[in-house]
């Protein structure tokens, strides 16, 4: 972990960070009795550059900033989930997930056979062959994906995810719930509000390919679980990063109220009237809401107590797609479903330009490459670490109430 945390890059960022760790800047109304200030926040998905998100938080928790509130797809999922389970609400947990993230081989998450292995391995690499290789492995591959419906199973990162978890006694929802139950001590408003009604909440994303619903979990556990609070948190993050083809989707059997029609729970949740299907199907969140900025929304307009930031890994929209045949073609239509609907949030709430920072990795990382080096790692956390001071020194709070003041009187007139 030292090639992250002594580079001397990174060291000359955390610096800069120091100088917020005071107080003296607000970033929310909300605070601890260590003087912690807390914001929510929502992270995109995005592959292997979720380790720019770690960059991005730890630099955040050494400016004395928290995270209540957590929402993410995918790769913001594992994040998310890690941030919301690795301890207390009001304790630093992003040296906890680095040093996870750092004596994890990344490449151990592509777990099929050995012909799928090197496949992906060639395509990473981008060595040539791989006509060959799929030629000789045909029969195998379309037996895989016909069956399976994915390459990888997915099987170790459960394992992964569940044994980290594990170590902090996180083996089910309901354990998280009661950890993320405890607020922290002295904290209080800042200004003349209270904090009554004030929980941490959670959001994973994930696309339900079945009834054709993008489900937020756990607040939509109850759905597919006679027992929701049972479930393994391992669990519900696989749902949200089964990209498609490339890992197995995870499917869910013995639904509850299996073929009841017009069930008040789905029509609640999902506005889906039909019948309670018998098995559920899973994939990748991100082809529904890649970047979840919308699920802590307060659609009365009102003044929030604290911001809710997003972070961003993708440069979506600031280029064009040239459509010269199949293959582009299909990258770009699976673009604009990963994004368009959260790009449509934000079109309407032009507000929460002042709360998002845009890492854009994508420019010059491959988000599948599994096979990242450790150098390329430590310049992908640098990134994350960077843009989070660059957006720590432009953002103005007392602004961003101002705005959601004035959007408050527009909505009552």
């Amino acid at each position: 972990m030292k090639e992250f945390l002594e580079n001397n890059e990174f060291q000359q960022v955390l610096k800069k960070a120091e100088k917020f760790s005071n107080g003296k800047k607000r970033f929310s109304d909300i605070e601890d009795r260590q003087g912690n200030q807390y914001v929510d926040l929502v992270q995109e998905g995005g592959g292997v550059l979720g380790v720019a998100l770690v960059g991005y938080t730890y630099v955040l928790e050494h400016a004395g900033i928290r995270f209540f509130s957590l929402a993410g797809t995918s790769a913001g999922a594992i994040n998310t989930m890690m941030l919301a389970g690795l301890g207390p609400v009001e304790q630093a947990k992003s040296e906890k997930i680095l040093d996870i993230l750092s004596n994890k081989n990344l490449f151990d998450l592509v777990d099929g056979d050995r012909p799928v292995r090197k496949l992906i391995q060639r395509l990473i690499r981008g060595e040539s062959g791989i006509g060959w290789l799929i030629a000789r492995n045909a029969i195998r591959f379309y037996n895989i994906l016909t069956r399976k419906l994915g390459l990888n199973p997915g099987k170790d990162f459960r394992q992964w995810i569940s044994a980290e978890l594990g170590k902090n006694n996180i083996s089910t929802m309901g354990d998280l719930a009661r950890l993320r139950g405890k607020l922290p001590v002295g904290f209080k408003n800042v200004t003349e509000g209270g904090t009554e009604g004030m929980l941490p909440k959670l959001a994973i994303i994930a696309a339900d390919i079945t009834t054709h619903s993008k489900i937020e979990f756990p607040k939509m556990t109850e759905l597919f679980f006679e027992k929701p609070n049972e479930v393994s948190p391992a669990e519900v993050v696989r749902t949200s990063m089964s990209i498609p083809l490339f890992f197995e989707p995870v499917s869910w059997k013995n639904i509850p109220n299996t073929g009841k029609t017009k069930e008040k729970a789905w029509i609640e949740h999902c506005r889906y009237f039909g019948p309670v299907p018998p098995k559920v199907t899973f994939v990748d969140g991100g082809l529904l809401s890649n970047f979840p900025i919308n699920v802590f929304h307060r659609s009365d307009g009102g003044v929030p107590r604290m911001p809710t930031f997003g972070v961003r890994l993708s440069t979506y929209r600031q280029d064009y797609s040239e459509i010269k045949g199949l293959k582009s073609m299909t990258g770009a239509m699976i673009s604009t479903m990963r994004q368009i609907h959260d790009y449509d949030f934000l079109r309407r709430n032009p507000d929460y330009s002042q709360l998002i920072c845009h890492i854009n990795a994508d420019k010059d990382f491959n988000w599948l490459d599994f096979e990242i080096s450790r150098d390329e790692q430590v310049k992908m956390f640098l990134l994350g670490a960077r843009q989070a001071v660059k957006f720590l020194e432009s953002f103005d709070w007392e602004n961003y109430k101002e705005t959601r003041r004035k959007l408050s009187e527009v909505t009552k007139h």
